[in-house]
Order: structure tokens, then sequence, then C-alpha cells
């Protein structure tokens, strides 16, 4: 069963741009994993501060392996000084 995920990112004022760099790192080695079948992340246009990821995986095994992978651990680790708010809604595709 896939798994298919939105995660809302908020930056904090004035790190739109450290916020942009950090997820745009995150889009070339996601779509290079194994088991991932979509995978982007957007800005949006009428909130510079709001971003969304929306990700799609073959199953919980290859979420998982996403999760472990290297550039996972840096984003993890670096991301929060510039969020102000984040949440994710787990997502069913009608269809």
């Amino acid at each position: 069963m896939t798994i298919t995920k939105r995660v809302t990112f908020i930056a904090k004022e004035g790190c739109e741009a450290k916020m942009k760099e950090l997820l745009a790192a995150m889009v070339k080695p996601s779509k290079a994993e194994q088991g991932c079948i979509f995978y982007e992340i957007f800005q949006y246009e009428n909130n510079r501060r709001k971003f969304m990821a929306v990700e799609t995986w073959e199953n919980e095994a290859t979420l998982d392996g996403h999760k472990a992978s290297a550039h996972y651990a840096v984003y993890k680790s670096s991301y929060e000084p510039y969020c102000e708010k984040k949440y994710t809604d787990e997502l069913e595709v009608l269809g």
C-alpha cells in the first residue's frame, strides 16, 4: 500500500531563504531513493513563508528508508531554527 503525505512548513519571519535552501536540497536525493513514487516541495506564491512537501512512497519500508537516509538526517538536524510551525497530513489517493 502506498503512503502519501503532505508536510507543511511555516518559516520564521526572515528565514524564508534558508528554509527554501534546506527543503530544496531534499528533492533530488529523495527522488533517487528506492520506493519514491513522487516527491516535490512547493513554496506558496501568496505566502512566501509557507512551504508544502508532497511525497508518495511505495510502502512503509521505503518511507522508513527515506527517514534513515543521510540527507534526511541533515534536514532533520537543521530545519528547526528556521521553522515556526510544521505539520503533517496523511493523504488518501482517490482513484
